[in-house]
């Protein structure tokens, strides 16, 4: 074998590299046809997606208040100073 068939034989290191999916051609045109897809959804459905607001706002309360409670150990059970343990 010789030293021409061997540099051949290994991939160079840009060939190893993959680019990643969204700055591909086609990762472009997904987003750009996703895009296009959602404008037109909203505009659409625009009458389904008002009459959802009173429920997604009700849905979004509770969920911040089931939520954020977590965090500090619900309602009362709040213990004196912070440096107790």
């Amino acid at each position: 074998m010789t030293d021409h068939d061997q540099l051949h034989a290994e991939p160079k290191a840009d060939e190893r590299r993959r680019q990643p999916f969204l700055k591909t051609p086609s990762g472009l045109a997904l987003c750009i046809f996703l895009a296009i897809a959602g404008i037109f959804l909203l505009f659409e459905h625009r009458i389904h997606l008002l009459g959802a607001w009173p429920l997604l706002f009700l849905l979004v309360c509770g969920g911040m208040h089931f939520f954020m409670h977590r965090g500090h150990g619900g309602h009362g059970g709040h213990k004196g100073g912070g440096d107790e343990q």
